[in-house]
């Protein structure tokens, strides 16, 4: 994509939306508005693809939850309290947090190699965890009460009120961050100040939601100090994981169509290299908390021997972390597209598969075992838990396209590539991403 300009303002976005609706007419409006423009592009189709499978999908979850309430989803109050709904949140938060972490590379630590993905990491942190609060909120059933039980409450010794608080703090400088950078401030004092409270603020968020489950006594499997350092380490994994895919994505799967800095970053050694890091200490993480979970004698802790025998289980650690590890450490497969972009792949469906067997294995085991609980607990998503997690990855995938669509988000600081010229194509005050969509 070629960029001369990005909007400098929503109201600017706006205005040209609001003209285009009163010369193109209501039906063709809309028809610009769902391709996001005449011509079609990769960006359009993300966009489509997402609003249609989205509104489909949320429309199915409302009807479910007005009609059935809680019974939609296939938790109990006497078995799995927290499931499939949870585990897309987590999920979708680490990667926020993660992508966090990748952009502060360039701007906290100064390595300006990274550069050309740090926009879209701020993007796609600000989106994920839009979409992990979505399916959260729906998970909750009213989840509006906490606008006035969290500060009524004020629970500050729980975690869980914490890890509220500084995802919330999180999502606010991430906001404000991007929006620096769509005025193509990069090294303000500001700037570089929202960087640091923002990498402090989303390791603390992490770590919390590591301790909401490390700090359960009750539950063996999660608890423990390691499960918030295993969050922040396996986040960073899921953020540059997401990075790599997202980006190749919006260019088609091919290197060539990528701009000249985006470009060398990704058939160099840098992006690969800590995609490689990151991927063994996570296999080292998981492999280390199985072999305690298994050796140890510590009541509570049988629901390691079920899901060693689970067939997910030796799909994240042999599929989603060692063959990702292998291939991202040969020298000729590492800056290769196709293996980087089918190492990214598994990378975030082990993940994927990581959130929910931790999330659901740590209920199995009845808390309180008697006469009744002869066994673990058996646990199956329900169609509405399942269409909830496509509307959270639907609406990843509307919002990057829109975001690919609106914003220069390869845009580097040392190469700019706006011009302090308007394009004759669009007129005074709009920005040419804007005026593309009715051109």
């Amino acid at each position: 994509m070629n960029y001369l300009a990005e909007p400098r303002s929503f109201a600017e976005v706006a205005q040209y939306l609001l003209n285009l609706w009163r010369r193109e007419g209501t039906l063709q409006f809309l028809r610009l508005s769902l391709m996001l423009g005449r011509e079609k592009s990769i960006a359009g189709e993300m966009w489509k693809y997402g609003v249609v499978i989205g509104v489909l999908s949320f429309a199915f979850v409302l009807i479910m939850l007005f009609t059935e309430g809680g019974a939609a989803f296939n938790t109990s109050s006497d078995g799995i309290n927290w499931g499939l709904a949870v585990s897309v949140y987590i999920f979708l938060a680490l990667i926020s947090s993660g992508l966090t972490f990748i952009a502060s590379l360039s701007m906290v630590f100064g390595f300006r190699d990274f550069y050309p993905i740090a926009k879209r990491c701020v993007w796609l942190a600000i989106i994920t965890l839009g979409a992990a609060f979505t399916a959260l909120a729906l998970e909750l059933g009213h989840p509006f009460r906490m606008l006035w039980a969290m500060p009524a409450g004020m629970q500050y010794l729980s975690p869980m009120f914490w890890m509220g608080i500084f995802y919330l703090i999180d999502l606010v400088l991430l906001l404000i961050k991007f929006d620096r950078l769509w005025h193509d401030d990069w090294e303000s004092p500001l700037s570089q100040s929202l960087s640091i409270a923002s990498f402090v603020a989303v390791v603390a968020a992490s770590g919390m939601l590591g301790l909401v489950f490390g700090s359960m006594f009750m539950r063996p499997v999660w608890y423990g100090t390691f499960t918030a350092v295993y969050f922040v380490l396996t986040a960073a994994l899921s953020g540059a994981a997401a990075i790599v895919l997202a980006t190749y994505v919006a260019y088609g799967f091919k290197q060539d169509r990528m701009p000249e800095q985006l470009r060398n970053m990704a058939s160099g050694h840098a992006l690969p290299g800590v995609f490689a890091t990151l991927i063994g200490i996570a296999l080292f993480s998981v492999l280390v908390r199985m072999w305690t979970g298994l050796w140890s004698h510590l009541d509570g802790l049988e629901s390691f021997h079920a899901l060693v025998r689970s067939p997910a289980f030796h799909f994240e650690v042999w599929a989603g972390l060692a063959l990702p590890f292998v291939l991202m450490l040969s020298p000729k497969l590492q800056r290769q597209a196709p293996w980087q972009t089918t190492a990214a792949i598994l990378v975030l469906l082990g993940m994927f598969v990581d959130r929910y067997t931790f999330l659901v294995t740590g209920q199995a085991l009845p808390m309180f075992k008697g006469a009744w609980a002869s066994g673990l607990a058996e646990y199956v998503p329900s169609f509405t838990e399942w269409m909830l997690a496509v509307l959270g990855f639907a609406i990843v995938l509307a919002c990057y396209g829109l975001g690919e669509r609106l914003f220069h988000l390869a845009a580097d600081p040392r190469h700019r590539v706006r011009t302090s010229a308007e394009p004759k194509a669009a007129p005074r005050g709009e920005s040419t991403a804007v005026h593309e969509l009715g051109s």
